[in-house]
C-alpha cells in the first residue's frame, strides 16, 4: 500500500463490490456499489475545485456517520484538501471557534439542525465561503450534496483534472486537523499526514477481508472510527452506517455485522442491559446464565491459548453455546466475531465477560496525536487488562516516571498554529502521551493511568483513579464512578447509578420514588450502594478505600460539560459543578 490516502482509496477500487457501503433509506438498508461510491467521490473532487477549494485549503465536516461522511472526506483526500472533522454534539460557540481556528474555507453539514448552526455564525466567520449540506434543506445561500452529485458521464477533460489532483498528494501533504475533545483546556488541532494515516492502516492488525460487514457507529470525527473506516475501505470491507448510537442495537440485527469499533461506555450499556434482564428472569433461566457465565470464563483460558478444551468442559462449553451465548450473540446479528475498544480503559470484568460469551473485545491503545493506533490485542494474541502488543514500525519506551513514549510514522506533525505545545509533548521524535504505564516480558503494554490525573492526598499517598472507577462500575448498580482524592483526607466518589438495576432493587425493598433525584436522596438507597462500594474496594490498601459516595441523580452530559465527545468525564468540570457536594462529603 502508498502512503497517501489518495492510493487508499483506489485501492478500494479494486474490489468492486456491490455493497461497499450500506445505509439506511425507506426504511430499510440499500447498498451503495464501489462504482458509485467512486462516481461520489470524483465528481465531488471536481465540484471542490470548481469552488475554489484545493490543495491544502481547509475543509470542515460537521456530521453524523453516513455515506455522505465518507464520500467527502475521500473527495478532500483526493484533492488534497485538509479535513477538518467536528463533533455534531458541539456547541455553536465552540464550533465559531474551530472553523476560525482552522480557517475553513468550507463545511459539510448534515441535517437542518446543523445548518441552523452554522447560518448563526456564517457571517462572523471570513474565510468560510461554501457550506454544503447532504439533506434536502436550506435556502440558494447553500448547496446541496444531491445537486451537485449529478450522474452525467465524466468529460476527459475532467478525468484529467481529477487524475492531476489526486496524483499531487504526496505522503507529507497535511490530511486532517482533528482537535482533540480535550478533558481539560481549549481543543488543540493534531496535524496528521497522509503519511501518518496510511501507514496507520498499513501497519494495523484488525484482520479484516472481504467478507466482512462492519458497522460504522463510534463517531466518525474520532480518530479511532476513522481510521477502522480507512482499513476496511483498505481491505474491501462492506461498511454499514448506523442511524445513531441508540439504534444500534436495531442496526445490528439489520445488517448483522462481523466486527464494529465502540468504546467501553457502550460495553458497560450492553452488559448492564444483559444483567439487568437476568435479574428479572425465572430463576431456572438466571440459574442456568450465571452457570453458562462460569463455563465460558473456565474455557477461557484454553481458548486465548488455542487449546482444545479438556472432555468434560469442552461438553459443558458446547451446552452452554446452545443454551446460553449464541441466543446472547443472536441479539447482536448473530455473525459478530470481534469488536475493538478503545478511546479509554476497559474494565477488566467487560473483556473477560464479553470473551466468555464468544464475542471477543479487542482492546487497543492509541491517541489523536499517534494516527491513533499504537498497539491492539488480537483474537490470536490477546491478554486481558492490557491494551495488547505494539503495532510494526511503532516503539514504545517507558520513562523513568512511567509515562509513555511513542515514537513512529504514525506521530503527528504537531499542533496546528502551535509551536509552544509541540514543543512540549515533543522531545525529539519521541511523543510524551502523558500515560502512564507498563510493558511486561512478552511485549504486552498496559495503562495504568493519565500522568494528570494522579492524586495525592493530603496525607501524602498517591492514588491512581482510573482502576478504582473501574472496580466500581463493574458493580450492575453503578453506571459512572467519579473518585475524588487531590489533597483530601480520603478517598470518596461521585456516583451515577445505574438507574434500571437500582430502581428494581429499590421495588424489592418497598420504596417508591417519583425521581432519579428522589432515589438517589433516598438513606437507604445510598446505604445499599455503600455497602456495595465497600465490598468492592474491600481487597484494597486501606488509603485506597472509598470511605464515602454521594449518589448523583442525572447522568453526566456532553452539554453540560461534564463528558467530552468520547465520553470521557472532564473532572475540572465535575468537580466545579459539583463542588458544593464533594465538600459535603469532607464535613
Amino acid at each position: 500500500m502508498k502512503n497517501t490516502l489518495a492510493e487508499l482509496f483506489h485501492r478500494t477500487l479494486r474490489y468492486q463490490k456491490p455493497d461497499a457501503m450500506l445505509t439506511k433509506a425507506g426504511g430499510k438498508y440499500v447498498p451503495i456499489s464501489t462504482l458509485e461510491m467512486e462516481q461520489r467521490v470524483v465528481r465531488l473532487n471536481l465540484v471542490l475545485q470548481d469552488l475554489g477549494i484545493g490543495h491544502g485549503d481547509r475543509c470542515a465536516l460537521l456530521s453524523e456517520n453516513r455515506w455522505e461522511w465518507a464520500v467527502s472526506d475521500f473527495a478532500m483526500m483526493t484533492a488534497g484538501i485538509v479535513s477538518v472533522p467536528l463533533y455534531p454534539t458541539l456547541p455553536t460557540a465552540q464550533l465559531k471557534y474551530l472553523l476560525e481556528h482552522s480557517e475553513s474555507k468550507a463545511v459539510f453539514v448534515s441535517t437542518q439542525e446543523l445548518l441552523d448552526k452554522i447560518l448563526k455564525i456564517r457571517d462572523e466567520l471570513p474565510h468560510l465561503s461554501a457550506i454544503i449540506v447532504f439533506d434536502s434543506v436550506g435556502d440558494d445561500s447553500v448547496k446541496r450534496l444531491e445537486s451537485l452529485l449529478v450522474d452525467d458521464p465524466f468529460s476527459d477533460l475532467e478525468r484529467e483534472r481529477y487524475r492531476v489532483a489526486s496524483h499531487s498528494v504526496k505522503p507529507e501533504d497535511l490530511a486532517s486537523i482533528i482537535y482533540t475533545s480535550g478533558t481539560t483546556g481549549v481543543p488543540k488541532g493534531v496535524m496528521l499526514s497522509h503519511s501518518n494515516f496510511a501507514t496507520n492502516v498499513r501497519d494495523a492488525t484488525l484482520s479484516v477481508d472481504t467478507s466482512d460487514v462492519a458497522l460504522s457507529f463510534l463517531p466518525l470525527c474520532h480518530v479511532a472510527e476513522r481510521i477502522a473506516d480507512y482499513c476496511y475501505f483498505n481491505d474491501g470491507a462492506t461498511v454499514a452506517y448506523a442511524e445513531s448510537i441508540e439504534a444500534v442495537p436495531i442496526n445490528m440485527n439489520e445488517v448483522k455485522p462481523t466486527l464494529a469499533v465502540g468504546v467501553p461506555r457502550f460495553f458497560e450499556k450492553v452488559h448492564g442491559r444483559v444483567m439487568a434482564a437476568m435479574t428479572d428472569a425465572p430463576v431456572v433461566r438466571r440459574k442456568i446464565f450465571e452457570w453458562a457465565v462460569r463455563v465460558g470464563k473456565e474455557s477461557a483460558p484454553y481458548r486465548l491459548k488455542g487449546e482444545p478444551l479438556p472432555l468434560g468442559l469442552g461438553f459443558r462449553y458446547r451446552m452452554a453455546e446452545k443454551l446460553v451465548f449464541g441466543k446472547l450473540r443472536g441479539r447482536l446479528g448473530g455473525r459478530m466475531r470481534k469488536f475493538v475498544s478503545g478511546a479509554a480503559p476497559l474494565g477488566h470484568h467487560l473483556a473477560e465477560f464479553f470473551y466468555a460469551i464468544g464475542l471477543p473485545i479487542c482492546e487497543g491503545y492509541g491517541l489523536t496525536e499517534t494516527s491513533p493506533l499504537v498497539s491492539l490485542n488480537t483474537l490470536e494474541r490477546m491478554r486481558f487488562g492490557t491494551v495488547g502488543q505494539i503495532i510494526p514500525n511503532v516503539e514504545v519506551q517507558i520513562a523513568e516516571d512511567g509515562e509513555i513514549l511513542v515514537r513512529g510514522p504514525n506521530v503527528m506533525q504537531g499542533y496546528f498554529k502551535s509551536e509552544k505545545q509541540t514543543a512540549e509533548v515533543m522531545d525529539g521524535e519521541w511523543f510524551h502521551t502523558g500515560d502512564i504505564g507498563n510493558l511486561d516480558e512478552d511485549g504486552y503494554l498496559s495503562i495504568t493511568d493519565r500522568k494528570k490525573d494522579m492524586f495525592k492526598t493530603s496525607g501524602g499517598k498517591y492514588i491512581v483513579p482510573a482502576p478504582i472507577e473501574n472496580l466500581l462500575t463493574s458493580s450492575r448498580l453503578i453506571g459512572t464512578a467519579v473518585v475524588i482524592a487531590e489533597q483530601r483526607r480520603f478517598p470518596s466518589a461521585l456516583i451515577v447509578p445505574d438507574f434500571d438495576s437500582l430502581r428494581k432493587w429499590a421495588e424489592t425493598q418497598g420504596i417508591k420514588c417519583s425521581s432519579d433525584e428522589e432515589l438517589c436522596d433516598d438513606s437507604r438507597v445510598q446505604e445499599h450502594v455503600m455497602h456495595e462500594v465497600s465490598r468492592l474496594c474491600s481487597d484494597m490498601p486501606s488509603y485506597e478505600q472509598i470511605k464515602r459516595i454521594a449518589l448523583l441523580g442525572q447522568e453526566f452530559s456532553i452539554e453540560a460539560g461534564e463528558l467530552t465527545p468520547t465520553m470521557k468525564v472532564r473532572r475540572s468540570a465535575v468537580n466545579e459543578r459539583y463542588a458544593t457536594t464533594i465538600d459535603a462529603l469532607y464535613e
